[in-house]
């Protein structure tokens, strides 16, 4: 047939060939890159946390990107602010879970990850390296979830055994009042009870407050010879200056969730001898070959990212992250990505990762570190 009809099928044949061409590769471009959903503290009193968590893992991606990406994929972090606030983590969450990311990654914090969980679990998404050490979180198992860092039961048991070793047996209990406060505390009273002992004073803060005046007026007079601290850094280095204020002189252990360099920070000259428990290798020691790449990487960025605990725990996940999509093949789904996470067992510069069906825990590593007063950290 000929005549204006069959111009016009030719016509309209040839613009739909056009689209789909373009529309093709529309679906190229976004097939390449690869997102990943992160809900954190990007303001408020706990920013530190999520500001540098979320740099040293970009830190890790952005090196990748450079380098063609994992199997030829981008990846991207899309970051939203919840101000540590479970209620805006839940709802960034069901945000994330409409974009359809294809994992949820460094949540921070213990309150607001056990608020998202349940929306990942329910979606089938990963839920990768959670910055929390909460029992709630990893028991009972949830196939979605994968742990990096070691528990508070870990850290806290290192604590307890390092101050018990050490003759100190009056050992308060300073914790935030919520589920990442209730998670330490109860660790630091399984480690104790295994010794036959009890915490001898126990008080509060509110989750994102640093109205420390009751928990000092409590627990400087107890005669606890240790108090163990599960907060934030804010409300922590506030506790310090103020029971130190009050004329206590005993000592101080915090869980590695306070922010070591923020807490550092923040106290200046009144850190010197507080405790801190660690979870990954010291990104200042480099002894270890994960440490003098981490410190290699964060130079290459003329200042703009801070190589503290913190920073190099954002970048250890990303590099497991990373090794679990590269198992995960040149297609990866969110259930290939849960298998290639699981078929992990290797070192990573000195950074033992095990993951397995199961087996989602992949480190109880847990050191004490120490603070100087001049702003340094040593192990």
């Amino acid at each position: 047939m000929s005549g204006p009809l069959s111009f016009n099928r030719r016509r309209f044949h040839a613009v739909l060939g056009a689209s789909l061409v373009a529309c093709s590769g529309l679906a190229r471009a976004q097939d390449a890159r690869l997102v990943l959903g992160q809900s954190a503290a990007f303001s408020g009193p706990a920013m530190q946390l999520g500001t540098q968590f979320h740099a040293g893992a970009k830190l890790h991606f952005d090196q990748l990107n450079a380098r063609g990406g994992v199997n030829g994929r981008q990846i991207e972090i899309r970051h939203l602010d919840d101000g540590y606030e479970p209620d805006r983590c839940k709802a960034n969450t069901e945000r994330l879970i409409r974009d359809e990311v294809l994992a949820l990654f460094g949540y921070i914090g213990t309150p607001t990850s056990l608020a998202a969980l349940p929306l990942a679990t329910a979606a089938k998404l990963p839920f990768i390296a959670p910055f929390s050490g909460a029992m709630g979180l990893r028991e009972p198992f949830h196939r979605e979830a994968f742990h990096l860092r070691a528990s508070y039961d870990d850290e806290t048991e290192l604590i307890v055994r390092q101050l018990t070793v050490l003759g100190q047996n009056r050992i308060a209990v300073f914790h935030q009042n919520d589920a990442y406060g209730q998670a330490g505390l109860s660790g630091v009273t399984k480690a104790l009870a295994a010794r036959q002992l009890k915490p001898l004073a126990t008080a509060t803060v509110e989750r994102n407050s640093s109205d420390v005046r009751e928990a000092v007026a409590r627990l400087a007079s107890s005669g606890a010879q240790a108090i163990v601290q599960i907060g934030a850094y804010q409300a922590c280095a506030a506790f310090i200056r103020e029971a130190r204020k009050a004329g206590y002189g005993g000592n101080f252990y915090n869980v590695s969730f306070v922010g070591t360099q923020a807490l550092a920070d923040e106290l200046g000259k009144d850190g010197a001898g507080v405790a801190v428990s660690q979870v990954v290798p010291s990104p200042y020691d480099a002894a270890r070959p994960i440490t003098r790449e981490f410190i290699a990487a964060t130079r290459q960025t003329g200042g703009k990212v801070q190589a503290n605990y913190s920073s190099m725990e954002g970048y250890l996940a990303a590099k497991v992250f990373a090794e679990g999509l590269r198992r995960a093949g040149a297609k990866p789904t969110r259930d290939a990505l849960i298998t290639g996470l699981e078929s992990i067992n290797e070192d990573f510069g000195g950074f033992r990762v095990a993951f397995g069906p199961g087996k989602h825990v992949a480190s109880h590593f847990a050191e004490l570190s120490m603070l100087t007063g001049d702003g340094r950290v040593r192990t």
